[in-house]
């Protein structure tokens, strides 16, 4: 299928139809992107929509800051509007990983203040493939791979590329007569990434109704043996459990869009036992009934937040009535012993729990917030 029409097929499946789109992308200036940049300027304006390109300079190299000036002005020649963002990193250990955190944060930061819902990603089929073999190695899991549609904070992030070869990006800037930029990191071999690359050693992600399989397996299980409640914790009746369960539950009571590492989900799976994971602290649940207690770790949950309607705080609470003025949003904590026996919940429970204080470290305890644990990623958000 030509590039164009797999690109238009793509985002015809993760957007909502009958709007016109606007749509924020993640720019480079590597090739896979400044491809993305291109296809989505010519898919908005068909369908009376707009793009804005967001061009990051990780700052790691000396020539990064020279390059992200010729990309915008390579945009600029088409038409694209584009706004440079920068990043102060340091080199050291989890670089890969410390650089693709802080991309995303000031990715969709600065969407959302120029008013963009969607931010585009470059991951193409090629990146799909290397993902599924890296997730491989780390235990049962993942194969489904990098989703096309997740929300993500205040933005909703699109793969409109996971269908089309690198390749043939490549053979369609070509034809554009579009340059761009090659960064020589991409041929690391100290990068897990760029290993499966040269080795050839990626692997396809399973189909969709494999993965719709498993998801109802997750669901059936859940539904007969465990029960999510309203404050954020769940009760799981089962001395084990499959690990796409406990991973499903931890991804949800820890507020995080991903569940732990494979290999640590497994063994804890086999046979449930008192344990933190990803921020969720798993516990008997005594007087709660039989069984274990999974809730929020205390010492795990975030800093406090401004208060503000429908603030938002570690990343499973949205404030659903307005606060008084300069107070903060944050976790109950040691505080929870004023409010002991409160619905009958212990005080493990109570101390990871929302609570508003102000400049005098007054507590308001019960507030009025609604429990909102990050949504699920799917590859056809709008299709039943």
């Amino acid at each position: 299928m030509p590039v164009r029409q797999a690109f238009a097929a793509a985002l015809a499946r993760l957007l909502p139809p009958g709007l016109p789109p606007r749509i924020a992308v993640a720019v480079s200036g590597g090739a896979d992107s400044t491809a993305l940049a291109l296809l989505a300027r010519d898919y908005c304006t068909r369908h009376g929509g707009e793009v804005l390109a967001l061009i990051v300079d990780h700052g790691l190299r000396a020539e990064s800051a020279e390059e992200a000036r010729l990309t915008a002005a390579r945009l600029a020649a088409r038409q694209i509007k584009s706004h440079i963002l920068t990043l102060s990193l340091t080199a050291g250990p989890a670089m890969q990983e410390r650089a693709r955190q802080a991309r995303h944060a000031v990715l969709g930061e600065a969407a959302e203040a120029a008013g963009f819902l969607y931010l585009a990603l470059g991951h193409h089929q090629a990146d799909q493939h290397e993902t599924v073999a890296m997730r491989a190695r780390r235990g049962p899991g993942g194969a489904e791979g990098m989703a096309g549609w997740a929300a993500r904070d205040k933005v909703v992030l699109l793969r409109p590329l996971l269908a089309i070869a690198p390749t043939a990006l490549r053979d369609y800037l070509r034809v554009e007569d579009m340059g761009w930029v090659e960064d020589p990191s991409n041929q690391a071999r100290r990068f897990e990434r760029v290993r499966i690359r040269q080795d050839q050693s990626g692997q396809p992600p399973v189909g969709a109704a494999q993965r719709a399989g498993r998801e109802q397996e997750v669901a059936a299980f859940l539904a007969r043996h465990a029960e999510l409640y309203p404050e954020g914790y769940a009760l799981l009746d089962a001395p084990c459990v499959p690990p796409s369960v406990l991973g499903a539950l931890l991804r949800t009571i820890g507020g995080r869009a991903h569940a732990p590492r494979q290999e640590a989900l497994a063994r804890l799976a086999r046979a449930l036992s008192p344990a933190t994971l990803g921020g969720v602290r798993i516990a008997p649940a005594g007087r709660l009934g039989p069984g274990w207690l999974l809730t929020r770790e205390p010492a795990a949950c975030a800093p406090p937040v401004l208060a503000h309607s429908h603030a938002f705080w570690d990343g499973r609470f949205l404030l659903t009535a307005p606060p008084l003025e300069g107070t903060f949003l944050g976790a109950l904590g040691a505080d929870a012993a004023a409010f002991h026996g409160f619905n009958g919940l212990p005080s493990l429970i109570l101390r990871g729990l929302p609570a508003l204080r102000d400049a005098q470290g007054r507590v308001s305890f019960p507030v009025s917030v609604r429990f909102f644990p990050p949504m699920p990623a799917t590859q056809r958000p709008f299709q039943i």
